[in-house]
């Protein structure tokens, strides 16, 4: 897989400006860097941090060093077009986002219940971006200027790009490119493509005209000629079984149709028979009758050809999904649909996929080509201001409170878990910024960023522990079809060592001034089990006490709908976690994070975690309830109660959801049991259940019989807080005091 590279471009006329302290937000900034004109604007649901964990200031400064010159629009006020004019007319698109986070995970809960802040917003503001900003956005940049061409990208649209399950609204929505009205849709990481869209269209091409790019999304009338169309139906189910051609099978000329006496000439006799009267005397014309058998001479062998297809260029192949009226109104297509989707998922072997939209064609090219090491590092080392824009002042921005102190070393995850988005977004490649770029930017957060103390919060990315970790043969990797490379078990095709990331650590915890690297991104310890010299090298230098892993659940038949390994690789990880804790002279304990009403769990799944938890004395907060997003298989799943890991039909394996409110109320909690808040519905779903033995207050039981009068602590004990409920006090009896 090679592709042109980013930083190869000629640089447009632009470049003669130097690189802005900051991207502008007004015309005033603008004025003193001698601009007349954005050739770019970029909207954002998010506010403008200019640091390459924010997208908008990525790609911002990406085109920027590319000589484009770059505004920023954040969290515009949506109710009319005039916020977007305020930095005048774009000489080349707007490019529409909805920031980090999809707008409706960002502002609502599992529970579809408004959230009271907005971690990308200023102070936390909530309301500051509308639903489905994408949509809202792309309307008004129309508004202020009809003809200005719209690209749309960032995760919202990356994970609508086709017609897709909407929780919010419990319906099959259509692709955002037809809702939007937008020219082109970036999915996925998109430096590349954008790179070369912007340089394409600052040449004058027309934008309708671009239909080349990997990694984007337009629409079209009708399938171009030279392309072959595959129904995706028959690509993953089972079709007629056709009888394949043996070469040695012996047919009869045409003067055999019959004997010299005018009766029908006998069937090809089997191989077996036929190597036996072949008569090498006579010729391979004549054969040794058969008892009984009148010999016809004009008989002869003749050898069926071999008959193969021409091997199909895949790259002319586009593979035909359900329309969106089909996979609307049938949950089983929709579900076949995402398999399908998910099966074309790997840049290598990948063919472009095509939905029908009424009498329009949502057309996708296949996934972009993962950038290079030096591409990485070529996006990572641009000037960022590393802060927030000037405007916000000093407000205090959660998101960027977060990562100030963090460095992301790579980017893409082979995981594959079914519910999360980073696998449909980001792909299955790991792409790894080199040694060098990373300890560069670990230094320029030491001299640069205020308030450093010495503690760098994470070198991380979407896990923890899969940089530079990829297929040991890049021809498996370029053909692999696989959902996972850890899933049910590690690939015995991936390279699973931590040396190169075991280095780092110990480089960048060597630097001047540098007090400490923890880890804060999640850990993969399926794959950290396989090398212990990682586990002891996080366990013993890079641990702030608790380390956070995410199991998901206990039960193997809902960690099969997740694709997450079973407990017995939490069990060995734990076991490394606490033999090396315990050789540094450290108590450090493991955080385990779990998701409630998963598709495919049961009320006696959960109560088994919640078993399970109490054995070993794990009181979480914290609990994740299944939110289904966009494009996810759990998704498919929860909408269409099928398991799309399989082959998808009508009489496939049927999933159980927990979809009603109480249902998935009584999930949540099962995990958080040491709740009082929970312990009546808990007791009525006990009993329920059959399980009335696990109510009481013996060491086997769940919960207690009785109820506290308060739910609140109380007071310290000993100088620590206890969480700690009381029974109710019986009539006559005094309050007891604690000190």
């Amino acid at each position: 897989m090679q592709a042109k590279p980013i930083n190869s471009y000629r640089p447009y006329w632009a470049k003669r400006f130097e690189p802005a302290p900051i991207l502008p937000m007004s015309r005033a900034e603008m004025d003193v860097l001698g601009w007349d004109s954005c050739d770019i604007i970029l909207i954002s649901g998010d506010a403008y941090i200019d640091h390459p964990s924010f997208g908008v200031s990525l790609v911002g400064r990406l085109l920027e060093a590319q000589g484009f010159r770059v505004g920023v629009i954040a969290q515009p006020d949506w109710q009319n077009a005039q916020a977007f004019k305020a930095l005048g007319k774009p000489n080349l698109y707007f490019g529409v986002t909805a920031g980090n986070m999809d707008s409706m995970v960002n502002r609502y809960t599992a529970d579809r219940k408004i959230r009271s802040d907005d971690a990308y917003t200023p102070d936390a503001a909530p309301n500051k971006r509308p639903d489905r900003a994408v949509l809202v956005y792309s309307q008004r940049c129309r508004e202020a200027y009809s003809d200005v061409p719209l690209v749309i990208g960032s995760i919202e649209a990356s994970l609508r790009r086709i017609a897709h399950y909407d929780y919010w609204s419990d319906k099959v929505r259509r692709s955002i490119l037809v809702d939007s009205k937008a020219d082109i849709l970036l999915y996925g990481n998109a430096e590349r493509a954008l790179v070369e869209l912007t340089h394409r269209l600052a040449k004058g091409e027309k934008i309708a005209d671009i239909q080349d790019i990997r990694g984007t999304a337009f629409l079209r009338k009708k399938i171009p000629e030279g392309w072959s169309e595959i129904e995706s139906t028959k690509l993953d189910r089972p079709g007629v079984v056709e009888k394949h051609t043996d070469p040695y099978e012996m047919k009869m000329g045409k003067a055999d149709a019959s004997c010299a006496t005018g009766t029908p000439s006998p069937p090809a006799p089997l191989m077996e028979q036929l190597s036996n009267r072949l008569n090498p005397q006579a010729g391979e014309s004549a054969l040794i009758p058969l008892a009984g058998e009148r010999v016809n001479s004009a008989m002869q062998v003749i050898a069926m050809p071999i008959s193969r297809k021409p091997k199909a260029d895949r790259s002319k192949q586009v593979v035909r999904l359900p329309a969106y009226e089909e996979v609307a109104n049938n949950p089983v297509l929709y579900a076949h649909a995402s398999r399908v989707l998910h099966l074309e998922a790997n840049p290598g072997n990948a063919r472009a996929l095509v939905q029908k939209h009424a009498d329009r064609e949502v057309w996708l090219n296949p996934p972009p080509i993962p950038l290079t090491t030096k591409e990485m590092d070529y996006v990572y080392d641009m000037p960022y201001a590393r802060k927030p824009h000037p405007a916000y002042k000093n407000a205090k921005i959660p998101a960027w409170e977060m990562i100030r102190f963090s460095v992301n070393i790579m980017r893409g995850c082979f995981g594959g878990c079914t519910f999360c988005s980073i696998t449909e977004h980001e792909g299955r490649i790991i792409q790894s910024r080199s040694e060098a770029s990373i300890l560069k930017e670990v230094e320029e957060i030491r001299d640069k960023v205020e308030g450093f103390t010495g503690v760098i919060s994470d070198l991380g990315g979407p896990t923890a522990n899969m940089y530079r970790i990829a297929c040991k043969s890049e021809s498996i990797e370029k053909n692999c079809r696989k959902l996972s490379c850890v899933y049910p078990g590690v690939c015995e095709n991936l390279n699973t060592d931590h040396s190169a990331l075991i280095q780092l650590y110990r480089k960048a915890r060597a630097l001047k001034g540098v007090k400490k690297i923890l880890i804060g991104s999640g850990v993969r310890y399926d794959l950290a089990v396989k090398s212990p010299e990682y586990v002891k090298e996080l366990v013993q230098h890079h641990v702030g006490g608790y380390l956070k892993i995410a199991p998901e659940h206990s039960e193997d038949n809902v960690l099969s709908k997740m694709m997450k390994p079973g407990m017995d690789a939490y069990d060995e990880f734990k076991a490394m976690f606490e033999k090396f804790s315990a050789e540094a002279g450290k108590k450090q304990y493991l955080i385990p994070y779990f998701i409630a009403a998963h598709p495919g769990t049961t009320d006696e799944d959960m109560l088994n975690l919640a078993l399970w938890l109490k054995k070993y004395d794990f009181k979480l907060d914290q609990v994740q309830t299944f939110t289904p997003t966009p494009m996810a298989m759990a998704t498919a799943m929860y909408h269409s109660g099928k398991n799309p890991l399989r082959k998808v039909t009508a009489s496939s394996e049927d999933v159980p959801i927990p979809k009603a409110g109480n249902v998935r109320k009584l999930h949540k909690a099962f995990i958080r049991y040491h709740d009082p808040n929970n312990w009546p519905m808990l007791r009525e779903a006990l009993k329920k259940m059959g399980r009335a033995d696990l109510i009481g207050n013996g060491k086997h039981c769940l919960i207690p019989a009785w109820q506290p009068l308060s739910n609140k602590p109380v007071t310290t004990v000993r100088g620590e807080q206890l969480e700690r409920t009381v029974r109710p006090r019986r009539v006559g009896e005094k309050k007891r005091k604690y000190s």
